[in-house]
């Protein structure tokens, strides 16, 4: 498939992650499975628990408090680690959200950068973007918006943000080195990536990396950690730290099978655009 037949794929795949939640599915997923505790194989999406995505958020680090914080509805369970952890996020600071979903990591952000700081989330798909806009009336998250937008052309002005977060959305983008380019543009001098994604240390077998069930279940269109290093370095980015973490209870709870376990990893990514 082409680039724009993928993003469509993933579009649609994720527009029934969105459709699911508001009717009340565990976790907003496409067509769950049980897989005992309370975990979920998923075909087609990058989520794995029940109950809101609780279980999962568990597993991907964050705490109870902060699984709490989010309005209900928010956690889809579709991430794959906690850039919270790693954001450092400051009172008063701009933070961008590529892939914002439903809103979760927004809000967890607008906590910490408080009333004199903003939050903004991009998200390509209209379902996803009325459930967060839904999400933050109920919470009454009033320094935080959402915008319609593919992470690859982002409608964000040059030069006006301090952070960007993402929870396990690059991988889904067909054009990996315009995303971070289009990072390095709007974030300011100085200013910082705080990524958590999937990431591969060999390249995939044909057979993985054509499998569109895998693609959407941010799996398949991962890159690996070298191929991650030279797009940022060619985006401009420095300092770059990618950290691979065990993931092997995350990919049981995607069904992602027993073959990848070795290959395909959450890690952290950071990086900062230089001052100067």
């Amino acid at each position: 498939m082409d680039a724009h037949a993928l993003r469509e794929m993933v579009r649609k795949r994720y527009a029934e992650a969105a459709r699911g939640s508001a009717a009340g599915l565990a976790g907003g997923c496409c067509a769950p499975e049980p897989k005992g505790d309370d975990l979920l194989v998923v075909s087609g999406c990058c989520c794995g628990s029940g109950a809101g995505g609780e279980e999962l958020g568990k597993v991907l680090g964050y705490s109870d408090d902060e699984l709490a914080a989010a309005p209900a509805g928010a956690n889809l369970g579709l991430g794959c680690g906690n850039p919270q952890a790693i954001a450092n996020l400051k009172p008063g600071e701009t933070v961008l959200d590529l892939g914002s979903g439903a809103g979760f990591d927004c809000f967890l952000a607008a906590r910490q950068v408080g009333e004199s700081g903003r939050v903004i989330g991009v998200d390509m798909t209209p379902e996803m973007l009325a459930r967060a806009r839904e999400n933050a009336r109920k919470g009454g998250f009033a320094n935080v918006e959402f915008r319609l937008g593919e992470i690859e052309h982002l409608p964000v002005a040059d030069e006006s943000v301090d952070v960007i977060i993402s929870n396990c959305v690059i991988n889904l983008s067909p054009e990996k080195e315009q995303v971070f380019r289009e990072a390095f543009r709007v974030l300011r001098p100085g200013g910082r990536i705080a990524v958590a994604d999937m990431v591969s240390l060999a390249p995939l077998p044909p057979e993985v990396r054509e499998d569109l069930a895998l693609y959407a279940g941010c799996v398949a269109g991962v890159a690996t950690v070298g191929e991650l290093r030279a797009m940022l370095t060619e985006a401009g980015f420095v300092d770059i730290v990618i950290r691979p973490k065990d993931s092997e209870q995350l990919l049981e709870a995607w069904g992602a099978g027993e073959s990848l376990k070795n290959q395909v990893f959450s890690a952290t990514i950071e990086a900062r655009k230089p001052t100067a």
